[in-house]
């Protein structure tokens, strides 16, 4: 007889033991393989259209979530792995004619795991042209019975303290009512103060900083936890759904749904947006809020903006995800597929860094080591005979040592790196008067001594707001813009400290800072988030230059 195995980590490990020996995890499996079979009949009856669109992709669209990085050898080029199952390609699908299409695949979202959420899972997306929100949600509460029905052969469910007639009516909740409701927060008219004092007599935990949406976001999810449902979530706030349609008769509110069941969303319904002009409006805004430290805010996807010009009919789009079925089966998502993601026990027998290739570094994209026309002692004298202030100096030497990890951590040359780092401000006590000219001294300077052009390219390219005529576009240039503003958020970070102690900075205390844009108001935001052109996360970024400056901790005081 088996007992089966009874540690979480050690059941997950062994999967195919419990597999082999479990024949009720083993229905479980069948039956989640069953209900993506009935929902693809479902489709397909009513005339849709099954397609394949890309998992690599320039620009990830779709869904607020933050994307994993990875490197095409071939192109030499970062891409991205979908947050989605391809809505915008499919979108594009109805700008080429197709009037009904769906896909069911995996998607991939770099975010946290919990009974609810993984890193990749399955999730199905369908489009509809010329069919409005409200017949996309019928659509969907008769595909949810018919599917439920065949899967479990019941509509009703006593799961977590809920029970849930699917054959029942199913109501409308008033996104912006029920809010006004349960806490007495009319989110249209309140201010981000109003909602932060909100969220804290609530105790919802939020980090500082967050936009409008982010925090209605949060007020709802305390607000959702006691409807059971089935229902439909309408009325949201244009705040809260970047890819949806304007509600005509209330402009601040958008034609969405969501399918609420036992308190959680359970799927996911537009009247797509298909005004160009109102789309790249909202992609422009959600590029703001990215820069200002939302890694889950959407990117903005210019090719799809084009292709809407070219004229998109009206479409409804609808997504659901294995959430659903994990909920259903009474499972955590974790439960619900075969092998989910650990972290490797004992630690790696390999260096996957020293195999493959990671943020764009392999032996054939490796940097090529530059000749230098200075060693770095020399370079460094010419610092200190065209700086005087120990300042600036210091933060030179602070933009040197992150530039040096970045090289360590990208595969470049460190030495030649390190050297552009450290002169990157060498004209700044001739030129802070004069913007427009700083960085253009330093050149005539480094030219004059032979100094390697890709160097004095991207030392320029860190002043490009002022200096006309250069933009950033190599790996170098990305670099020195991203290390030299960082260090001023590090660096006032460490003042602000209890004990002023770079070595007891924490990167996620840095990043809450970052989110914040009246602290160390005049450091760059747009210029650190140009880490993710080197392929690094904005956390990851700060870990590293974190370290790098702990490194002369001393030297700087801190």
């Amino acid at each position: 007889k088996w007992h089966g195995l009874k540690d979480e980590e050690k059941r997950y490990r062994h999967r195919y033991l419990e597999l082999l020996m479990s024949s009720d995890l083993k229905k479980n499996f069948i039956k989640k393989s069953q209900f993506w079979n009935e929902i693809r009949e479902f489709l397909e009856q009513k005339d849709f259209l099954e397609v394949e669109t890309p998992i690599l992709e320039n620009t990830p669209g779709g869904a607020d979530a933050n994307p994993f990085v990875t490197h095409h050898d071939a192109l030499d080029i970062d891409l991205y792995l979908r947050i989605s199952c391809g809505e915008l390609w499919q979108k594009r699908l109805m700008v080429a004619g197709f009037e009904k299409t769906f896909e069911i695949g995996r998607v991939f979202r770099n975010e946290g795991i919990d009974t609810e959420h993984l890193q990749d899972y399955t999730m199905m997306e369908c489009y509809w042209a010329y069919a409005d929100f409200e017949k996309m949600m019928e659509l969907v509460r008769k595909m949810y019975c018919a599917v439920i029905k065949k899967v479990f052969g019941t509509l009703k469910f006593k799961i977590r303290g809920f029970e849930i007639d699917f054959g029942k009516n199913w109501g409308c909740v008033d996104y912006i009512e029920t809010v006004k409701k349960v806490v007495k927060v009319d989110i249209l008219k309140s201010s981000n103060e109003d909602i932060e004092k909100k969220l804290n007599e609530l105790g919802e935990k939020y980090e500082k900083g967050l936009s409008k949406g982010r925090l209605i976001d949060q007020l709802w999810k305390h607000c959702r936890k006691k409807i059971a449902g089935p229902a439909f979530l309408v009325n949201h706030p244009v705040e809260v759904s970047p890819l949806a349609k304007r509600n005509p008769e209330n402009p601040k509110i958008v034609q969405r749904f969501q399918v609420i069941i036992g308190g959680s969303e359970m799927g996911n319904g537009y009247g797509e947006l298909n005004d160009p002009d109102d789309q790249e409006k909202r992609f422009e805004e959600q590029a703001k809020l990215r820069d200002a430290g939302d890694v889950e805010a959407q990117m903005h996807d210019k090719d799809f903006v084009e292709a809407l010009k070219h004229g998109m009919p009206p479409v409804a789009g609808f997504g659901v995800s294995e959430r659903l079925f994990a909920f259903l089966a009474d499972k955590s998502i974790r439960e619900s597929v075969f092998f989910p993601l650990l972290k490797p026990e004992g630690g790696r027998n390999d260096d996957p860094k020293s195999i493959f290739p990671v943020f764009g570094v392999n032996k054939k994209t490796k940097g090529k080591t530059v000749k230098i026309s200075m060693t770095r002692d020399e370079a460094f004298a010419l610092l200190k005979e065209n700086l005087k202030d120990e300042k600036n100096i210091l933060h030179s030497r602070e933009t040197e040592v992150i530039m040096r990890a970045l090289a360590r951590k990208l595969g470049e040359d460190e030495e030649f790196w390190g050297v552009v780092g450290l002169l990157h401000d060498l004209d700044w006590e001739k030129t802070q008067d004069n913007p427009s000219e700083h960085t253009n001294v330093t050149a005539k300077i480094l030219k004059g001594k032979g100094f390697p052009p890709e160097g004095i390219r991207a030392i320029q390219t860190h002043n490009s707001e002022h200096a006309k005529g250069v933009e950033r576009r190599e790996k170098l240039d990305y670099a020195v813009a991203c290390a030299e503003s960082i260090t001023g958020l590090i660096f006032a970070s460490a003042l602000v400290h209890p004990d002023k102690k770079l070595a007891n900075v924490k990167a996620k205390s840095v990043k809450k800072k970052f989110k914040d844009r009246s602290f160390a108001a005049k450091v760059s935001r747009e210029m650190i988030v140009e880490c993710e052109k080197l392929g690094l996360g904005l956390e990851e970024f700060i870990e590293l230059s974190l370290n790098a400056m702990r490194e002369i901790d001393e030297e700087i005081g801190l």
